[in-house]
């Protein structure tokens, strides 16, 4: 697919919002902190009308992932290490069995679950987690098939392994999976907090990945053939990407990558291209420390969105369905620093054509979001004890 660079209005409205942005860090300010999951609903005014925020599943511990089975049924991640079942609204009392080791440390754990595309007739799941060995650690993607009655996971087993290892970080495992219209599985790995091998082709740190559905390599992958280069390699040049999806019309692939401190960003990810981490970037360590005068670098790509301050931009949807009729198109990213959902709404040129919060009055730190079957969105909030919202028209009262 030919995408269309989007003009240079974008452009210059991304270096002007970040660069301001960047000023304004000079100082740093105490951030509000999360309140507890909510116990009730409560209702939200919106550009498009009124919402409820419906706490729907309360008391998990640290969650990370949402997936829906064909059924309705919701597979929820907790990073400590359990595979949870939500059926008919109501958690199942007991964990799913089968699950990997994980290394549950720092922001290492059990992490992203998704579904094969054909999971109605072949059960298979995917999860990624981090895992242990004798480098250190690194992310690591295992498959296996999820029993009928959705109590076990047979057969798990690693499909890949990335040579992301790390013997002293214990941060940016990355770890988000997409199916693409091509069936291909794409998978984040972040740079492991060390920056520059971002940008160095033969390790898998930093990078968007390209794999068949049993982890093998697809022979049209850009870089297969290149002497010095992982040829599992889609894109590079990432600090940490926390969402992942597909264009529900286009077909393209879009991302959310947690930065520094105002460095947050939306890219539009292609195959091939350098995302610029470290060499180029809106943002600046926590400690306020500027990593490069150089926002845009010839040669590597800019983010379609810079957002300043942080969000500290996790789950990512672009919503489809026929629940929040003014939202179809708009994309929504999930904010954990920024306590908060933030609808983006683009020209077909990917101008900015609006931003609006949603859901900062509840003030959780957003892990995760999903569109539901039903056309609703859900969000998985990362705390312990965290939880699930559900975000719903607020004439749907009655639910």
């Amino acid at each position: 697919m030919t995408l269309t660079r989007r003009s240079l209005a974008t452009t210059l409205v991304v270096s002007i919002v970040a660069t301001a942005g960047l000023m304004a860090q000079t100082q740093r300010f105490r951030r509000v902190p999360a309140l507890p999951f909510p116990t009730a609903p409560v209702v939200l005014d919106t550009l498009e009308g009124p919402i409820r925020v419906v706490p729907m599943i309360a008391g998990l511990e640290l969650p990370w992932s949402l997936a829906f089975l064909p059924n309705g049924d919701m597979l929820v991640t907790e990073k400590v290490g359990r595979l949870r079942l939500v059926r008919n609204g109501q958690l199942a009392a007991a964990p799913i069995a089968g699950t990997p080791e994980v290394l549950a440390r720092g922001q290492g754990g059990l992490l992203e679950v998704a579904l094969h595309p054909d999971f109605a007739t072949n059960r298979v799941i995917y999860l990624t987690y981090s895992k242990a060995g004798e480098r250190g650690n690194t992310t690591a993607l295992a498959r296996g098939r999820l029993n009928a009655a959705a109590t076990a996971i047979e057969g798990l087993a690693d499909i890949f392994v990335a040579n992301a290892w790390s013997a002293r970080s214990t941060v940016h495992f990355g770890s988000k999976i997409a199916f693409g219209p091509d069936g291909k599985l794409y998978m984040t790995v972040g740079e492991r907090g060390e920056g520059q091998p971002a940008q160095d082709l033969s390790v898998h740190k930093g990078k968007v990945l390209r794999l068949n559905d049993d982890g093998s390599v697809p022979a049209d992958n850009p870089f297969v053939g290149r002497a010095g280069a992982l040829p599992e390699i889609w894109s590079y040049g990432h600090r940490n990407l926390q969402g992942l999806v597909f264009h529900p019309v286009t077909g393209a692939l879009w991302a959310t990558e947690h930065g520094p401190q105002g460095g947050d960003e939306l890219n539009l990810i292609q195959p091939g291209k350098n995302y610029g981490w470290p060499v180029a970037t809106f943002g600046r360590e926590y400690s306020g420390v500027i990593i490069t005068r150089q926002p845009f670098v010839e040669g590597m790509e800019p983010p379609v969105l810079a957002l300043t301050p942080s969000l500290g931009l996790s789950g990512l949807v672009i919503y489809k369905g026929d629940a929040f009729p003014g939202w179809k198109g708009n994309f929504f990213l999930g904010g954990l620093s920024g306590l908060q959902i933030q609808r983006v709404g683009f020209t077909g040129e990917f101008l900015l054509i609006g931003q609006e919060e949603i859901a900062r009055e509840v003030r959780q730190r957003i892990r995760d979001l999903r569109e539901g079957p039903d056309g609703l969105l859900y969000a998985v909030t990362d705390a312990n004890p965290g939880g699930i919202l559900r975000i719903e028209p607020a004439a749907a009262a009655g639910r």
